[in-house]
């Protein structure tokens, strides 16, 4: 007779944690459609060029206006994230963080439909566009905290690379189909014309539903934290915790903090690869606006298969050794299109920037989920948001540098080179975590 432990068949927590992986991911590839159509590639470009236009209040353009709206929800992001994340963890709501916030996101955005194409309306959209870059940051603190729940050692960098290829994947998918329903017959589905700008307001209906729809397995698979403090802080006592906490993190494990100043330079250059491509990809190497979108799909996929590689091998060599490679291999592509001309050597090489850019992404998150204690990882997820924040100007203010001083697009590229290769010299000194956390801790919780 075999005596039970109380513990359930190890084929069973599989099984459990397969579904968990799933669900965590297709909350990635639901907020895809956020980020590709309403902050990218659709709703943005209409609300600033064709709501605001270039003169839509005192002097300043609509594009000028959604950058101001931008600044200041960065400005509320880098503030109030290490708090949102640090309460969600200790009162045992990083679950209930993440689908108060998801549930924000889809609310501002269905506000997005009553953007009509006015100048009077500009004002609306700015104000839900802000919202919405808020709320969808403070639910990434909580997404990201979550992979530490659906993980184990051995497969952390796996997962986080399946979240990360989901999501491009996911992107490529709502793109091709607004694209093709909605942005480029001249009467879409369910009749939209760009009468009053309803196709686009259409679309912002589509995203939300999109992201509702492929939010909710995530929150009803992944259980809730247990709380690790009985009594709420109130936001001022919070604040005051946050900053004992960064001094003790300092003095005790300064690794983390010299990993978080690292991946804040170069992810800003990461971001500044998808930022300006689109910009070169016309002014530099002669795609058209149809090559362009054509380019971004293909980016995409080739940015999904990165990552997913980049997950499988980094669960044998480690987060660090693949973000370093991935930044190479994107300051290599970079310069050899600082050099390079036309069309197919944009292609080429602007693939393979896209290529090194998915496993970076994904093992720096991985790599932070590595170092956070048990019970810290909301908290450094936000400071991770906040100090990503903090420099988003480097990237953007060196492009513009390089390009002013030698009168050249193309010489911006330069400027993404130096921040990438920054960030990559300052991950060097950053020591991996000593020791890997056993399989039982990491067990769904």
């Amino acid at each position: 007779m075999t005596v039970s432990d109380g513990r359930a068949p190890r084929s069973a927590v599989t099984t459990h944690r397969r579904r968990a992986v799933v669900a965590w991911a297709s909350w990635d590839w639901g907020s895809s459609a956020y980020s590709t159509i309403v902050v990218s590639f659709v709703f943005a470009p209409y609300l600033a060029n064709t709501v605001g236009g270039p003169d839509a209040a005192l002097g300043l353009s609509g594009a000028t206006w959604l950058g101001i709206s931008t600044t200041v929800a960065g400005v509320l992001i880098a503030v109030l994230a290490p708090v949102t994340g640090q309460r969600a963890d200790e009162g045992g709501r990083r679950r209930a963080s993440l689908g108060v916030f998801t549930a924000l996101v889809i609310v501002s955005t269905l506000g997005l439909f009553f953007v009509r194409d006015a100048p009077a309306y500009l004002w609306l959209g700015l104000v839900l566009m802000a919202a919405g870059s808020v709320f969808m940051e403070f639910a990434y603190v909580s997404y990201n905290a979550m992979l530490h729940q659906i993980s184990t050692p051995a497969t952390i960098g796996r997962i986080s690379g399946f979240g990360w290829g989901s999501g491009y994947l996911g992107g490529i998918v709502v793109l091709l189909a607004s694209y093709l329903l909605f942005i480029s017959p001249e009467v879409g589905l369910f009749g939209v014309t760009d009468a009053d700008g309803l196709r686009y307001r259409a679309l912002a209906v589509v995203v939300a539903v999109w992201f509702a729809v492929f939010a909710i397995p995530v929150l009803v698979t992944v259980p809730e934290v247990p709380a690790t403090r009985s009594t709420r802080l109130s936001y001022l006592a919070s604040y005051q915790k946050l900053i004992a906490d960064v001094r003790t993190l300092f003095r005790t494990d300064r690794h983390v903090v010299w990993f978080l100043l690292a991946s804040a330079i170069y992810r800003d250059g990461l971001a500044a690869v998808f930022s300006f491509g689109a910009v070169l990809a016309v002014s530099v190497y002669g795609l058209s606006a149809s090559g362009v979108v054509i380019f971004g799909v293909a980016a995409n996929v080739v940015a999904a298969v990165g990552a997913f590689a980049g997950g499988l091998l980094e669960d044998r060599v480690g987060p660090k050794p693949i973000i370093l490679v991935s930044l190479i291999g994107l300051v290599v592509a970079a310069v050899v299109l600082l050099f390079g001309s036309g069309p197919t050597m944009f292609w080429i090489f602007g693939l393979a920037l896209c290529l090194w850019v998915g496993p970076a992404q994904a093992s720096s998150r991985s790599f932070l989920a590595q170092l956070a204690r048990p019970g810290q990882e909301g908290q450094l997820f936000g400071l991770y948001a906040t100090t990503g924040r903090a420099v988003s100007f480097l990237a953007p203010g060196l492009f513009a540098l390089f390009s002013g001083i030698f009168a050249s697009d193309r010489m911006g590229i330069l400027g993404i080179a130096v921040v990438l290769l920054a960030g990559g010299a300052c991950l060097v000194f950053v020591r991996p975590p000593a020791g890997r956390r056993s399989a039982e801790t990491a067990d769904l919780r």
